[in-house]
């Protein structure tokens, strides 16, 4: 079971990094769309939980898969990496989207129409093979293959006729290395909402070749239809981040968006103390196996960055504005600095921290990586011109 072999931490990272660098290059081009099974993931990194909170850095990852393969060989990894970033940044100029995905899985979730069935479906009871299975997987252990979470996204959304929103929210309780712009927009692209009309159909020969015989599920449609969104939301512009940060007392905020800031923020001199607020109460993270990954992680980065910034690292039960206040006042901090959160529940409560900040005349400023700031520009579209600017991007 991967979630519960996992060990969340940033020396555990790096040795799975290590483990797999010689497989980074044609073999996983080769074996990458196969799903063995839970008990067999050799042929994938099985990093995308530690990513996912930034325990290890995209840019880290690709920089030694580069070190060790030639970019034709490792392109195939690389652009698994990609699309990550490319959808947090499609995501990042479209916010929108995020906002419209809540409204509609409350509204879903309130209407009893499609309860039974869904339960269904998510207690794996629908006499589907393969998808049955993988329901049963995610649940035991946080994590589907991401071909299996294609099919069972397929299989969701046009043969049992649910709505994709109620599929989404699924994962995101569940899946260890769920978030908001992978897992939102993936539900879009299979439904037919990402490229207009054109939606992904899950096959029994494509389940048969790709699980090599495990799965091969009868009764799936061979013919679907687009989901239909009402209206399109305008592409906003990617936010700029104000650089004010001053050589005073500054406090350091982490959240689950990213638990390494020794590679982002190096003011050592001016940080008097850090508060580690990985979860929003009854908001983020939504599953128990994700909020038990991330527990761990934040054990382990809390005595990292302890160490590493010379200074207390004080977890907090919530991303609640008063515990951040109080831990300001106490160590006489001015200023709050944060890695920058994506959008999603995170970056929503951060917004109303800011607010509450400013009143005590404390100030919040968000750092961005410069992975996201040199490759999000470019997802304005599709992935394939976004993949065309990857090469530049990272040999620049």
């Amino acid at each position: 079971m991967i979630a519960k072999n996992l060990t969340p931490d940033r020396e555990r990272a790096l040795a799975i990094l290590q483990d797999f660098l010689p497989r980074a290059g044609r073999d996983y081009a080769s074996t990458r769309n196969y799903d063995y099974g839970p008990g067999n993931r050799q042929n994938i990194s099985n990093l995308s939980p530690y990513i996912r909170y930034r325990i290890i850095a995209e840019s880290e990852v690709v920089a030694a898969v580069l070190e060790r393969h030639s970019w034709g060989a490792a392109e195939k990894f690389i652009q698994e990496v990609m699309w990550r970033t490319y959808w947090k940044g499609w995501l990042e100029m479209r916010p929108g989207i995020w906002r419209r995905f809540l409204a509609e899985e409350a509204l879903f979730s309130d209407d009893r129409t499609h309860r039974e069935a869904v339960l269904a479906a998510q207690s794996g009871a629908m006499g589907i093979e393969g998808f049955d299975d993988w329901a049963h997987e995610l649940v035991q252990t946080g994590y589907l293959h991401n071909h299996a979470r294609m099919w069972f996204a397929s299989i969701w959304i046009f043969t049992l006729k649910l709505p994709w929103v109620l599929g989404a929210s699924f994962f995101l309780r569940h899946l260890v290395d769920a978030d908001p712009a992978s897992n939102t927009l993936s539900w879009r692209w299979v439904a037919g909402l990402q490229t207009k009309g054109k939606v992904y159909l899950a096959t029994a020969d494509n389940i048969a070749r790709y699980t090599e015989g495990r799965f091969c599920p009868k009764g799936l449609v061979t013919h679907a239809q687009a989901v239909h969104e009402n209206s399109e939301l305008d592409r906003v512009f990617l936010p700029t981040l104000p650089n004010n940060v001053s050589v005073g007392k500054t406090m350091l905020l982490l959240t689950s968006e990213d638990l390494c800031p020794e590679s982002l923020i190096t003011l050592a001199d001016s940080i008097v103390g850090i508060v580690i607020a990985p979860r929003i109460e009854g908001v983020w993270p939504w599953g128990s196996q994700a909020s038990d990954f991330l527990n761990a992680a934040v054990r382990d980065t809390s005595l990292r960055v302890a160490a590493y910034y010379g200074c207390h690292a004080e977890v907090i039960s919530s991303l609640d504005p008063q515990l951040v206040v109080e831990a300001c006042v106490a160590a006489g901090a001015k200023q709050v600095i944060t890695p920058y959160a994506c959008v999603g529940p995170i970056a929503d409560a951060l917004g109303v921290l800011q607010v509450t900040l400013a009143k005590f005349g404390i100030s919040l400023t968000q750092r961005r990586r410069l992975w996201d700031e040199q490759l999000w520009p470019y997802a304005k579209k599709g992935f394939f011109q976004f993949k065309e600017h990857i090469p530049t991007a990272l040999l620049s």
